[in-house]
């Protein structure tokens, strides 16, 4: 049920994000008549559309959180039930319950509160000391046993539906953020100084690139932004990077087209995106082998570059092998692609999917994961750690291992990853591995003996760093995977 309400609330989202969009790019279009966008009555219509969600994000915090013991209260409703069964029928009701009712009281309450707690030796003690005092002692302590289960399955489901509703909260406040960052991104969006404007023009068409209107964004990093209409005449097909070229000198900043735009420019009118180039780039390439006798490898991973110069890699290892382990390190890897192909933050996209598996059925399947997200702009990398093993960075004669004790995604409510931060230079490689990989080593020293192979591989290539690390492991293991083993390997390089 909760999916369901997840989904038709992204939805609705999704479609008024949508008219909203389709509202400001409507308005930028009308040149004649200059908005003031950071009064924009649609930018304040989708703010408090956030402001919606983040409430009722809100409301869901508010509620109870999990317990692990039940209340004085509850015990009490248990204590109101043994007076009505088996009390009640009790020929020495009369002795307990009118001439000590405190004594009795105190001394059912301790009882149940040491069946609650499991202490077998003490519970022992207790039940000696009940049958000095109550004639149906066996009864009663039967009856107080049934209660207690009752009580704690109650318990459990009662966690549960709390659980499911903070991630329904998660999901909720991710929303409300995006809608919030996306109100800033459509609708601060300006028209460029018409000086600007018109030499950008002059110079365009020198290059036979002819320019209608161009608007630019100031995102809060400081980096800019252009929109730029464009078209050519006749049969032209002029790449965008030459009109990169002719931005980047009026900018004073190297310009490059977004990657998700078009890349030519032909007599058709379009609106071509231009951004900072990035001062990084970087190459990966993987290798893996499946355990022994399996087929299928529950070992996944994906590597993007997002629009705002991050790139994003994830690797995910399902519980056990196979195909059921494939399918769910699948499912985990495609829900992170796609939100952060949507623009979410890494760090964002890792919560909501979490509470995603939260809300579904895991029938003791999880997944570990192990992202790294890589800034190409400063070179500073952001590592997510749920469940994974240890990842390395490799530069010149010298490896750094970094590991993480937080249990895999849709273990715990809310997800309990741990980040750390690098700085990351010319010529370093980063090194993703499944806990495959770590196995096949000696227990006692599998992560420093790694770094010495990983020390050892000579590779310029990330590819082969992969495989070589892959097969120093294997020969060390004489050829046998005890379980999947992936090595994921990265390079970047000042550009």
């Amino acid at each position: 049920m909760q999916e369901w309400i997840i989904a038709m609330l992204v939805v609705s989202a999704l479609l008024i994000l949508r008219d909203m969009a389709k509202t400001v790019f409507s308005d930028m279009k009308k040149s004649a008549a200059t908005l003031v966008y950071e009064q924009h009555p649609q930018k304040e219509k989708l703010q408090r559309y956030a402001r919606s969600f983040q409430r009722l994000a809100d409301s869901f915090y508010g509620m109870p959180y999990r317990k692990d013991y039940l209340s004085s209260g509850e015990i009490e409703d248990m204590i109101n039930q043994l007076k009505a069964y088996p009390c009640g029928t009790c020929a020495a009701y009369s002795v307990c319950w009118d001439q000590q009712p405190i004594q009795s009281f105190q001394k059912l309450y301790q009882i149940l509160r040491l069946i609650e707690e499991m202490d077998e030796e003490k519970l022992m003690s207790a039940r000696s000391e009940l049958t000095d005092s109550c004639i149906s002692q066996g009864k009663m302590i039967q009856e107080m046993l049934k209660l207690m289960e009752q009580s704690r399955q109650n318990l459990v489901w009662n966690n549960k539906l709390l659980e499911n509703r903070m991630a329904v909260a998660e999901q909720l406040g991710e929303m409300a953020k995006l809608m919030k960052k996306l109100s800033v991104d459509l609708f601060d969006i300006i028209p460029v100084d018409a000086v600007f404007q018109e030499e950008l023009k002059r110079r365009l068409k020198k290059k036979h690139i002819y320019a209608k209107n161009i608007w630019m964004l100031e995102h809060p990093d400081k980096r800019v932004q252009y929109f730029c209409e464009l078209y050519t005449k006749g049969s032209r097909c002029i790449s965008a990077s030459e009109a990169a070229v002719t931005l980047s000198g009026m900018s004073g900043c190297r310009m490059t087209p977004k990657m998700e735009g078009k890349v030519l420019i032909t007599k058709e009118l379009t609106t071509i995106s231009f951004v900072e180039d990035v001062n990084f780039r970087v190459l990966y390439g993987a290798a893996k082998v499946t355990k022994d006798k399996e087929n299928i490898s529950g070992d996944n991973y994906m590597c993007i570059t997002e629009d705002d110069g991050q790139f994003f890699m994830c690797l995910s290892d399902g519980m056990g092998s196979g195909l059921e382990a494939c399918r769910e390190s699948e499912k985990v890897v495609d829900l992170l692609e796609q939100l952060v192909e949507s623009g979410f933050s890494g760090e964002t996209a890792a919560r909501m999917v979490n509470s995603v598996l939260n809300l579904q059925t895991r029938n003791g399947k999880f997944s570990t994961v192990d992202i790294g997200i890589v800034d190409l702009y400063s070179g500073i990398c952001h590592f997510l750690k749920a469940g994974a093993s240890a990842t390395f960075i490799k530069r010149d004669h010298w490896v750094e291992a970094i590991s993480s004790e937080s249990p895999a995604l849709g273990l715990v409510c809310q997800a309990d990853y741990e980040s750390f931060t690098k700085k990351l230079y010319d010529g370093d490689f980063l090194i993703m591995v499944t806990d495959g990989v770590l196995d096949g080593l000696p227990p006692e020293q599998a992560e420093d003996i790694l770094k010495e192979i990983i020390l050892q591989t000579n590779a310029n290539a990330a590819q082969e760093l992969g495989r070589g690390i892959l097969e120093r492991v294997l020969s060390l293991c004489e050829y046998k995977a005890a379980d999947d083993m992936t090595v994921l390997a990265a390079g970047i390089w000042k550009k």
